[in-house]
């Protein structure tokens, strides 16, 4: 038995011995590499570049008040539309201690004034009814009579303007009204009630009472690379896609580009402007129009400040040869493809050089050195042998 089991013993060891040495000897063995392969065909052919930026009106307008004073009411809320001269709020007037005093001894001069000239004027008419003066001086009389009682009522004015901001014959345009300066959409209201405000001058930019923008009217505001703005021309159509709602689209026009750059990251980058055609607006995916708004909570509403991305075509050619980009060789300025033809020993690849133009980063524009359905080298499959290899 013993003699039986150290038989056996030794047939499995010699079993192993050669399973190892053949499966070693079939990994040794080169396998064979297999590539896909693709087709050169004719297509259109475009360069784009995407640029981030921000949607934003045209004319945007901060609206500050006339007077200083405080805000005892707000009629307007953000979000809302307004035409031109519409009141977005009342002002309170502080007056000034000096203007206030100056004012109100204006109009006692004024009184003063006023009585004398009508004492004069009634002794005057008194003798021009004895015909004691002539006409013209009678006249001069009731001229200067004119003017006095003229010089106590704008006296009258100076001082309600000074103390209340309004005058009675001035109310319908009274500085504590204050009122939207142009036609669109409330932006922003940073000012309660109760806040003190100042009026513009030459020592402070004053206070805002509202920030009123035209959303009929909105362009894109973004940074383009240096390495890419020589190829921007005013007038070049736009793609605009919003952050917010992705599956919309408008066209715009190229209209400014900025004649000095700017530092960001490190890189020298330019600013452009683009008209946006909001008639355009369109679903991604469909094409189909669609309606917007450009004030309220639908998720259409249009806002400024939106985030957006901008594709703008740098060069494009219609129906070339094209190839995958993958089958290209790069060697120094020259570049090459793997063409494959059938022989007597099967399947190879010929280099043949090729000259190239415009690339979208996928597809490659070929000019000169193959014709359109030929089939050429691709990546390598990767198979599991291979990786184990």
């Amino acid at each position: 038995m013993k003699k039986y089991a150290k038989l056996v013993i030794a047939a499995i060891v010699a079993l192993i011995f050669i399973g190892t040495f053949v499966f070693l000897w079939q990994k040794s063995r080169p396998k064979e590499v297999v590539y896909s392969e693709l087709k050169a065909e004719q297509m259109d052919i475009r360069k784009t570049t995407i640029i981030t930026g921000t949607i934003e009106p045209r004319n945007e307008v901060s609206v500050k008040p006339q007077i200083s004073g405080i805000i005892t009411e707000l009629l307007k809320e953000p979000g809302q539309t307004v035409q031109a001269g519409d009141v977005i709020a009342r002002v309170k007037v502080i007056p000034d201690m000096g203007q206030l005093s100056s004012s109100e001894s204006r109009v006692r001069l004024a009184e003063i004034n006023l009585r004398q000239v009508e004492t004069d004027f009634q002794r005057e008419q008194n003798l021009h009814e004895q015909k004691l003066v002539s006409d013209e001086e009678f006249e001069k009389s009731r001229q200067q009579l004119r003017q006095a009682r003229e010089e106590k009522a704008a006296a009258d004015d100076a001082l309600q303007v000074v103390r209340d901001g309004v005058s009675r014959s001035n109310a319908s345009a009274s500085s504590t009204l204050i009122r939207s300066t142009i036609s669109g959409v409330i932006l922003d209201i940073p000012v309660k009630v109760g806040n003190s405000v100042i009026n513009s001058n030459t020592f402070n930019d004053g206070t805002t009472i509202a920030t009123v923008a035209n959303m009929q009217d909105l362009i894109f505001r973004g940074n383009i690379d240096e390495t890419e703005v020589g190829q921007l021309s005013i007038g070049m159509p736009m793609k605009i896609v919003i952050g917010a709602i992705q599956d919309l689209t408008f066209d715009a026009a190229l209209e400014y580009i900025s004649p000095k750059a700017i530092q960001s990251n490190g890189a020298n980058q330019f600013e452009i402007k683009a008209a946006i055609r909001l008639a355009s607006l369109k679903n991604k995916e469909t094409g189909d129009p669609v309606q917007y708004a450009h004030s309220g909570s639908g998720s259409k509403t249009l806002r400024s400040g939106y985030s957006a991305n901008a594709e703008i075509v740098l060069a494009e050619a219609q129906q070339v040869l094209c190839v995958p980009e993958s089958t290209i060789e790069f060697s120094g300025d020259s570049t090459f493809v793997y063409v494959a033809k059938e022989t007597g020993q099967g399947k190879v690849y010929e280099r043949t050089y090729v000259e190239t133009g415009l690339s979208d980063g996928l597809n490659i524009e070929v000019r000169k050195g193959i014709s359109a359905g030929v089939m050429l080298r691709g990546p390598q499959i990767i198979t599991d042998d291979n990786q184990n290899n």
